[in-house]
């Protein structure tokens, strides 16, 4: 009998694990230029998004194609890792979709973070299970009356109508008009259809399931920030270093703590103050946030962050 149950557990609640398993990849369109994506052959989006995440891939690589709804824009070619080329480890990877000096359309690499544990999608961002079914809809039910009266029929007639769109159940009383000098008649209909955020292949529209401003409650925990600031810190470039924290930060929250260290990753006093000016939105803790100023070496740089926070108060 508990051998039973455990499996039935199991069965019950395997499906729960399978968005966390597996890698994911994120791309968008620096100019907005609406796409689809192919992994495999096979289209995540049904309708041109310009910001794209897929999750929950299985394999270590993927052949993927971007197809951009203006058919004048030739296609792009790329094969997509999922995992971490010196841990093994399956990663989110974030791609941008750039236009070269010479007006070419190229993905590059933007930035390569750990999987969160629960993900916060950004306004806007189209989000896709991979191969997981559409999520249920919702049922709406809407009903409008009209009520006429017509004084021509012997002392009137009274008609009440429900009307909507789709099915119909309709229900008429006709009382005699010998015995009361009246006709009296009464319609009701019906109208039921879906509300969805899901499209017709799992996906969902960020902008429809979630308000456009999110609120952080839960920064990273240690492990994951440790590996986060590894990351940036080992990168070659300031401007890599400056793209990978934001991508970071564009599936995860952080304390003003975690922030702070961030900053000092970068040897640049501006990149300091541009990642802190991103950062301020996705903290758990504003109300302490004037204490990144202790990063910048110049009053001028304070000065301007703390005019941002004004402006920005959450």
């Amino acid at each position: 009998m508990k051998l039973k149950f455990a499996l039935f557990l199991f069965i019950a609640i395997a499906p729960l694990f399978t968005y966390a398993q597996g890698g994911a990849i994120t791309i968008f369109s620096e100019d907005g230029d609406k796409f689809f994506l192919i992994l495999n052959g096979v289209k995540q989006n049904p309708v041109p998004q310009t910001n794209v995440r897929i999750d929950g891939l299985a394999n270590d690589f993927y052949s993927g194609k971007i197809i951009f709804e203006d058919a004048s824009k030739p296609e792009i070619s790329k094969n997509l890792p999922t995992k971490d080329a010196g841990t093994g480890q399956f990663v989110e990877w974030t791609y941008k979709i750039k236009k070269t000096k010479d007006g070419d359309l190229k993905l590059r690499v933007f930035g390569q973070t750990p999987i969160p544990v629960n993900y916060n999608p950004p306004p806007d961002m189209y989000v896709m299970h991979y191969g997981q079914p559409a999520p249920p809809a919702n049922t709406v039910t809407q009903t409008t009356v009209t009520t006429t009266t017509n004084p021509g029929m012997n002392g009137g007639a009274s008609i009440s109508i429900g009307t909507g769109m789709g099915g119909v159940n309709m229900n008429v009383n006709i009382s005699d008009p010998n015995v009361n000098g009246g006709v009296s008649q009464t319609t009701t209909t019906t109208t039921s259809y879906s509300q969805t955020n899901a499209t017709d292949n799992g996906g969902y529209n960020n902008t429809q399931q979630q308000p456009s401003q999110q609120l952080c409650t839960y920064p990273m925990n240690g492990q994951d920030f440790r590996s986060a600031k590894a990351t940036v810190t080992n990168a070659s470039f300031e401007d890599t270093k400056l793209s990978t924290a934001k991508a970071i930060l564009s599936s995860n929250c952080m304390s003003t703590g975690q922030v702070m260290e961030i900053c000092k990753s970068f040897g640049f006093e501006g990149s300091k103050l541009d990642f802190a000016k991103f950062a301020y939105s996705k903290t758990t803790d504003p109300g302490n946030y004037f204490k990144v100023g202790q990063v910048f070496n110049f009053d001028a740089s304070k000065t301007d962050l703390n005019n941002y926070i004004s402006s920005h108060a959450r």
